[in-house]
């Protein structure tokens, strides 16, 4: 990325390319669930469950940040009555193990369990950050039709938090892109989405992505 290019990004919460700072394996083809997670309390990780169960405008059955009305706690503080566009946190599977490395050694460092970011959906093989807003993931299990796939539709980007640095100091800084100045211009701690068709959702089964017709970029919400 050029200066120039950085300079219309500063200060906005956006995703950037973040697709080539980190690479799916070519062992992996098939775009689906690694594992599912949930928490009725406002813990930073979730635990890793057999299954979840999606409810439509609501979210993940018993989760604490499930809910037509946002949740998440400083943005209910502010604004109890505004959308929660928030349901339901996603995050690749390949990131946790990119970001387990010291970015200055490549040794890793630090184990990342799925579910201890707080993603209620972990997922493989599936460059999610690279994907639009409005995008629609269905969940497919073996050869079902997804005419009835329980659906969710991505809103924005999650703008990782001070607590990561509780887990392991710098943490926090590992999803952060930034240019050769040092500015953040970009996020990897993955997307969130609200749920248009519920179901319930287990690991294994595949992710069938529909983009929409218009290709806006994921913003932090």
């Amino acid at each position: 990325m050029d200066e120039s290019e950085a300079h219309l990004l500063r200060g906005r919460c956006i995703n950037v390319s973040v697709r080539h700072l980190h690479t799916i394996p070519d062992n992996i083809k098939i775009m689906s669930v690694n594992s599912v997670s949930l928490s009725g309390s406002h813990s930073v990780s979730k635990t890793a469950v057999p299954s979840i169960t999606l409810i439509p405008n609501h979210g993940v059955k018993g989760d604490a940040h499930a809910g037509p009305t946002v949740q998440h706690r400083p943005l209910r503080n502010a604004r109890p009555s505004d959308v929660n566009l928030r349901q339901v946190h996603l995050m690749q599977a390949e990131i946790l193990q990119q970001v387990s490395k010291d970015p200055a050694t490549g040794t890793k460092d630090i184990v990342l369990k799925p579910g201890q970011l707080g993603e209620n959906i972990t997922t493989q093989g599936i460059d999610l950050l690279s994907l639009p807003k409005d995008t629609r993931l269905l969940f497919v299990d073996g050869k079902a039709s997804s005419q009835d796939a329980p659906t969710l539709r991505l809103t924005g980007l999650r703008n990782p938090g001070p607590q990561l640095d509780a887990m392991k100091k710098g943490l926090k800084d590992r999803f952060l892109v930034k240019d050769s100045r040092g500015v953040v211009i970009g996020y990897m701690a993955g997307v969130m989405s609200v749920v248009e068709k519920g179901g319930e959702i287990r690991p294994g089964m595949e992710i069938v992505v529909q983009k929409p017709a218009t290709n806006l970029a994921l913003n932090c919400i």
